[in-house]
Protein backbone atom coordinates (compact mmCIF):
# COMPACT_ATOMS: atom_id res chain seq x y z
CA UNK A 1 0.00 0.00 0.00
CA UNK A 2 1.27 3.18 -0.86
CA UNK A 3 1.76 6.38 1.76
CA UNK A 4 -0.72 9.34 1.62
CA UNK A 5 1.60 12.16 0.95
CA UNK A 6 4.51 10.41 -0.79
CA UNK A 7 5.19 8.53 -3.77
CA UNK A 8 6.82 5.61 -2.55
CA UNK A 9 5.46 2.31 -0.74
CA UNK A 10 5.46 1.73 3.13
CA UNK A 11 6.96 -1.19 4.70
CA UNK A 12 4.76 -4.17 5.90
CA UNK A 13 4.04 -4.66 9.22
CA UNK A 14 4.31 -7.40 11.73
CA UNK A 15 0.69 -9.52 12.25
CA UNK A 16 -1.13 -10.60 15.41
CA UNK A 17 -1.53 -14.33 15.39
CA UNK A 18 -4.88 -16.08 14.37
CA UNK A 19 -6.41 -17.31 17.39
CA UNK A 20 -10.18 -17.70 18.03
CA UNK A 21 -9.78 -18.01 22.22
CA UNK A 22 -7.21 -16.32 24.32
CA UNK A 23 -3.90 -18.06 25.76
CA UNK A 24 -3.98 -20.01 29.21
CA UNK A 25 -1.37 -17.78 30.53
CA UNK A 26 -3.98 -14.64 29.61
CA UNK A 27 -5.94 -13.09 32.41
CA UNK A 28 -9.44 -13.69 31.26
CA UNK A 29 -12.14 -12.09 33.85
CA UNK A 30 -14.35 -10.11 31.63
CA UNK A 31 -15.72 -8.00 34.73
CA UNK A 32 -12.50 -7.22 36.11
CA UNK A 33 -10.96 -6.48 32.72
CA UNK A 34 -14.06 -4.04 31.89
CA UNK A 35 -13.33 -2.11 35.10
CA UNK A 36 -9.79 -1.90 34.77
CA UNK A 37 -10.82 -0.27 31.25
CA UNK A 38 -13.02 2.06 32.75
CA UNK A 39 -10.45 2.85 36.14
CA UNK A 40 -8.06 3.89 33.48
CA UNK A 41 -9.83 6.17 31.30
CA UNK A 42 -11.26 8.07 34.54
CA UNK A 43 -7.53 8.61 35.15
CA UNK A 44 -6.54 10.01 32.08
CA UNK A 45 -5.66 7.40 29.51
CA UNK A 46 -6.14 7.25 26.13
CA UNK A 47 -7.72 3.84 24.65
CA UNK A 48 -4.35 2.88 23.21
CA UNK A 49 -2.29 3.61 26.53
CA UNK A 50 -5.20 1.44 28.07
CA UNK A 51 -4.55 -1.43 25.46
CA UNK A 52 -0.85 -1.35 26.11
CA UNK A 53 -1.56 -1.18 29.95
CA UNK A 54 -3.45 -4.17 30.20
CA UNK A 55 -1.14 -6.53 27.21
CA UNK A 56 2.14 -5.40 30.07
CA UNK A 57 1.00 -5.42 33.17
CA UNK A 58 -1.92 -7.39 32.92
CA UNK A 59 -1.19 -10.34 31.08
CA UNK A 60 -4.54 -9.11 28.59
CA UNK A 61 -3.56 -9.67 24.84
CA UNK A 62 -6.25 -8.86 23.20
CA UNK A 63 -9.43 -7.03 24.87
CA UNK A 64 -12.11 -8.07 22.15
CA UNK A 65 -11.19 -11.71 21.94
CA UNK A 66 -11.73 -11.82 25.81
CA UNK A 67 -15.07 -9.82 26.40
CA UNK A 68 -15.91 -9.64 23.08
CA UNK A 69 -16.05 -6.12 22.89
CA UNK A 70 -13.32 -3.36 21.66
CA UNK A 71 -12.37 -1.04 24.29
CA UNK A 72 -13.73 2.11 22.42
CA UNK A 73 -17.40 -0.22 22.88
CA UNK A 74 -16.63 -0.60 26.57
CA UNK A 75 -15.93 3.08 27.23
CA UNK A 76 -18.57 4.08 24.96
CA UNK A 77 -21.01 1.82 27.00
CA UNK A 78 -19.54 3.13 30.26
CA UNK A 79 -20.45 6.85 29.08
CA UNK A 80 -16.55 7.63 29.53
CA UNK A 81 -15.40 7.48 25.61
CA UNK A 82 -14.28 11.12 24.64
CA UNK A 83 -16.10 13.49 22.15
CA UNK A 84 -13.20 13.56 19.81
CA UNK A 85 -11.74 10.56 18.49
CA UNK A 86 -8.26 9.85 19.41
CA UNK A 87 -6.36 9.68 16.00
CA UNK A 88 -7.99 12.96 15.32
CA UNK A 89 -7.09 14.88 18.68
CA UNK A 90 -3.71 12.77 18.29
CA UNK A 91 -3.56 15.07 14.87
CA UNK A 92 -4.86 18.09 16.36
CA UNK A 93 -2.01 17.91 19.22
CA UNK A 94 1.01 17.91 16.55
CA UNK A 95 -0.62 20.42 14.33
CA UNK A 96 -1.06 22.79 17.49
CA UNK A 97 2.77 21.92 18.32
CA UNK A 98 3.84 22.79 14.72
CA UNK A 99 2.31 25.67 14.55
CA UNK A 100 3.86 26.92 17.93
CA UNK A 101 7.56 25.50 16.47
CA UNK A 102 6.43 27.73 13.06
CA UNK A 103 5.48 31.26 15.50
CA UNK A 104 9.24 30.44 16.58
CA UNK A 105 10.84 29.79 13.26
CA UNK A 106 8.96 31.16 10.64
CA UNK A 107 11.42 30.03 8.06
CA UNK A 108 10.85 26.51 8.68
CA UNK A 109 9.38 25.47 5.16
CA UNK A 110 9.64 21.70 5.87
CA UNK A 111 7.78 21.91 9.02
CA UNK A 112 5.15 24.42 7.20
CA UNK A 113 4.70 21.50 4.37
CA UNK A 114 4.48 19.40 7.18
CA UNK A 115 1.51 21.44 8.71
CA UNK A 116 -0.09 21.69 5.63
CA UNK A 117 0.01 17.91 5.48
CA UNK A 118 -1.35 17.53 8.72
CA UNK A 119 -4.05 19.28 8.66
CA UNK A 120 -5.14 17.87 5.58
CA UNK A 121 -5.41 14.52 6.97
CA UNK A 122 -7.25 16.34 9.99
CA UNK A 123 -10.23 17.66 7.51
CA UNK A 124 -10.25 14.41 6.10
CA UNK A 125 -10.50 12.80 9.26
CA UNK A 126 -13.34 15.75 10.01
CA UNK A 127 -15.14 14.79 7.41
CA UNK A 128 -15.42 10.81 7.67
CA UNK A 129 -16.17 11.19 11.44
CA UNK A 130 -19.43 13.49 10.70
CA UNK A 131 -20.54 11.25 7.89
CA UNK A 132 -20.43 8.01 10.71
CA UNK A 133 -21.83 10.74 12.80
CA UNK A 134 -18.82 10.03 15.56
CA UNK A 135 -18.78 14.19 15.61
CA UNK A 136 -21.69 16.94 14.83
CA UNK A 137 -22.86 18.24 11.78
CA UNK A 138 -21.42 21.40 12.19
CA UNK A 139 -18.02 20.62 13.90
CA UNK A 140 -15.02 22.47 11.77
CA UNK A 141 -11.68 21.99 12.23
CA UNK A 142 -10.08 25.76 12.95
CA UNK A 143 -6.81 25.94 14.53
CA UNK A 144 -7.44 28.91 16.54
CA UNK A 145 -10.03 26.83 18.65
CA UNK A 146 -8.07 23.96 18.85
CA UNK A 147 -6.21 24.36 21.77
CA UNK A 148 -9.40 25.50 23.74
CA UNK A 149 -11.13 22.07 22.29
CA UNK A 150 -8.56 19.82 23.18
CA UNK A 151 -8.56 21.23 26.68
CA UNK A 152 -11.88 19.81 27.80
Amino acid sequence: MARMHARRRGKSSSVRPARNEAPAWSNTDKAAIEKLIVDLRKEGTSASMIGLVLRDRYGVPDVKMVTGKSIGDILTENKVSSEIPEDLRDLMVKALGLRKHLGENPKDLHNKRQLHLVEAKIRRLVKYYIGTRKLPAGFTYKPENAEILLSR
